[in-house]
């Protein structure tokens, strides 16, 4: 949008100073010359004049009568030259050297009058004109292109807010702040995209409370008759009713973690806790918490991050998925822990890598790495799975860039620079409790 109205405004402004510039850089100059020649005519006249008023008043010629038509204040040089009929030749003016330009008439006493200047004196003064013309089709280009950049900017930042709204509202913060933009159209995209926010508001809210609603319904039977087979087993001597209640608990108990699982998976599709967050301050939280214990192992945490990257995330969630990648780092890898971050590409996005300089992730591991209850043997195999989740809630992914040395990158929606959050984003405080160390 920007490059476009860019681009539009200079088009246009190259145009208007091409078809008016060149023609009025040529006029002024065709005018200036013809200005100067009547000049130069009215100093021939003027000593023409000047000599047949000496001849009426019987006065001597002399070379001094001439000098005013020679060289005039403000005016080009001349040299004038007058003949008489009597063959009296009178001169005033220096000599003209190369090309020049040259008037002559004769006067009523029969004198012949010669003003000659150079050539190049009267192009100087014509292409003093045009050299004005370029100054003011630059200076006018200059304003265009000023012009062009305010306007873009004016333009283009109201839209730039409104894609944030939309990524806010894809992302579950269902209730974002935009202030008008003077710009009616923009305006009306805002105030319907308002309207639907809360009509998506009402509709999580609904969904959410019947989720809750379900989860608890169904959790107060389920632990009344977990509580039942409970006693029956206490109750009873008898052991296969008691391996009958054992394996009807355990039924029991796979049904609530069901429950639980279910209105968690509900909740994180919901969404609704993404903000616009300053990247280094997750990263020096999770440098500062596992600094000591890389260099308790003898190896070191390093941080580059940009300070001025800001994401779309979920603060706790962000925290937690670089802790699991951090702790996986430190069990499974080896040598300086580095975690970077750098622009994802024309799409906005913001790409944080977790790397290390041990052996790599095992080639029969590498394709299975994220799923559940996969491990090398040293964990649960739930790190990574969970760590995954938490991204894809928040709207971005979790990856393994490279296998040797591992490298893990997550991928995250980043804050446009020209986007004020404190006007589009509600910004919240980066804190998050040290995550549970379910990893590999």
């Amino acid at each position: 949008m920007r490059r476009r109205v860019l681009q539009a405004t200079i088009a246009a402004v190259t145009v208007a100073v091409v078809l008016l510039g060149f023609p009025l850089a040529f006029l002024g100059a065709q005018l200036v010359r013809e200005n100067e020649m009547r000049q130069l005519e009215t100093r021939l006249e003027v000593a023409a004049r000047a000599v047949d008023f000496r001849v009426e008043a019987g006065a001597p010629l002399t070379d001094r009568m001439l000098e005013n038509a020679a060289v005039p204040v403000g005016e080009i040089p001349a040299q004038v030259v007058v003949r008489t009929g009597d063959g009296a030749l009178y001169e005033a003016g220096e000599p003209v050297e190369g090309r020049s330009l040259t008037l002559q008439t004769t006067s009523l006493s029969g004198a012949v009058v010669v003003l000659t200047v150079s050539f190049w004196d009267v192009f100087w003064v014509s292409v003093q004109v045009i050299a004005l013309v370029v100054v003011a089709a630059v200076v006018a280009f200059a304003a265009g292109i000023a012009m062009a950049i305010w306007q873009a900017n004016k333009l283009a930042a109201p839209l730039v807010y409104l894609a944030a709204s939309a990524e806010q509202l894809g992302s579950g913060q269902v209730r974002p702040r935009l202030e008008p933009s003077g710009v009616e159209e923009i305006d009306l995209v805002a105030a319907e995209l308002a309207r639907s926010a809360d009509r998506m508001a009402g509709r999580l809210a609904a969904e959410r409370q019947f989720a809750s609603d379900a989860s608890h319904q169904l959790r107060t039977p389920l632990t009344a008759l977990s509580m039942r087979l409970e006693e029956i087993m206490l109750a009873t001597d008898d052991p296969q009713v008691r391996e009958e209640a054992r394996i009807s608990l355990e039924q029991v108990e796979r049904l609530v973690r069901v429950v639980d699982d279910l209105l968690t998976s509900s909740r994180r599709a919901q969404g609704g806790t993404t903000e616009a967050i300053r990247l280094v301050d997750v990263v020096h939280q999770q440098e500062e918490e596992w600094a000591p214990t890389f260099a308790a192992a003898g190896r070191r945490l390093a941080v580059e991050v940009d300070p001025q990257t800001q994401v779309l995330a979920t603060p706790g969630a962000l925290a937690q998925v670089l802790a699991t990648l951090i702790e996986n780092s430190l069990k499974h890898g080896a040598g300086t822990t580095t975690v970077r971050s750098r622009a994802g590409g024309p799409s906005g996005a913001v790409v944080v890598e977790v790397a290390d300089e041990g052996a790599g992730v095992p080639d029969e591991l590498a394709g299975r790495i994220f799923e559940r209850e996969v491990t090398s043997g040293a964990g649960t195999g739930l790190g990574l799975a969970l760590a995954r989740d938490l991204a894809n809630a928040d709207g971005g992914r979790l990856e393994l860039a490279q296998r040797r040395p591992a490298v893990f990158a997550l991928f995250l929606s980043g804050v446009p620079a020209s986007m004020r959050p404190d006007v589009v984003l509600p910004l919240g405080a980066v804190v998050s409790a040290r995550p549970d160390r379910r990893r590999r």
